[in-house]
């Protein structure tokens, strides 16, 4: 290598490429410490002011927590986008945005089920019926909603698991909340034997339901014969109880049909468990051809 090109070679290093990295390196930091900044002050200041406000219009944690998470995407990109104006990186932040323009139509199309879930998410998240915390049944499963959030939910069973659903899922079915409402009817089937008095056995279903105090007296129980089983005679029991929540039905049911039982055993109120009585007659047929063969076998 000659002297010229060596001094060419240490001239562009000084003169171009040392300052560009310099420059390059600068504009980094101060990006990252733009975002850094814009960040962290946007999320102390934004999270909370979008949480008040939220709260202040009685707004629940099926709201908020979104919001929450919106407010912090929304925090972030604006940091990115300052610290690209910041730094000088304007070019760049046109031809990024080309790139995540094109990456989202191309996402969009390959992910349709997510873009499903993304708007049912939105649609159950702005329910007022559905919130955190409610019992629903669904499909034959039942929990409590933990967790809305805008692609799944998740809910917590009465076994302690936890189901990640599709908001596609729970926004295309029908949801029950069994304790939506300040009230609600249980019902339980009690069959007493076909010989019994049924007047009797009403009676004391009904006088059982009166004396459970969190069974309510109005709308009061109704009894009513709804089967004709093979071993007893169906006597349905309706009654309703305030304030319901899952532990309150499992146990007013429970103690109420106890009780009910206990007094029919001690009235001596039949109520049978299902039998089955086999009836008919055993027949041998050509039996006198069989004592007389078994009468020639002994002669001999």
């Amino acid at each position: 290598m000659t002297p010229l090109q060596v001094a060419t070679i240490r001239e562009y290093v000084q003169n171009t490429l040392v300052p560009n990295v310099v420059e390059f390196a600068t504009n980094a930091a101060t990006f990252l410490l733009t975002v850094a900044v814009v960040y962290y002050v946007g999320k102390a200041l934004l999270v909370p002011l979008a949480e008040r406000t939220l709260q202040a219009r009685g707004a629940g944690d099926t709201l908020v927590k979104p919001a929450r998470k919106l407010t912090l995407v929304g925090v972030g990109f604006l940091a990115v986008t300052i610290g690209f104006a910041v730094a000088g990186f304007g070019n760049l932040l046109s031809s990024l945005a080309t790139i995540v323009a094109a990456l989202t139509l191309a996402i969009g199309f390959a992910s349709q089920d997510l873009i499903g879930n993304l708007v049912a998410g939105a649609f159950l998240i702005g329910d007022p019926k559905v919130k955190i915390g409610d019992w629903i049944e669904w499909n034959d499963n039942e929990g409590i909603i933990e967790d809305i959030s805008f692609r799944v939910s998740r809910v917590r069973t009465f076994d302690n698991g936890l189901i990640t659903v599709p908001n596609s899922e729970l926004a295309n079915t029908a949801l029950e909340n069994p304790v939506a409402k300040d009230k609600r009817r249980l019902q339980f089937l009690f069959g007493v034997g076909y010989e019994e008095d049924l007047d009797h056995a009403r009676d004391v279903i009904i006088e059982e339901a009166n004396a459970h105090s969190e069974i309510l007296a109005d709308p009061g129980v109704s009894v009513r014969l709804t089967e004709l089983a093979d071993s007893y005679v169906g006597l349905n029991a309706r009654f309703w109880i305030a304030d319901p929540s899952r532990a309150d039905v499992s146990r007013i049911r429970s103690e109420y049909v106890q009780a009910v039982k206990e007094r029919c055993d001690a009235e001596s109120i039949e109520m049978p468990y299902p039998y089955q009585q086999l009836t008919g007659e055993i027949s041998v047929e050509n039996a006198e051809d069989a004592d007389d063969a078994e009468s020639a076998a002994q002669s001999e």
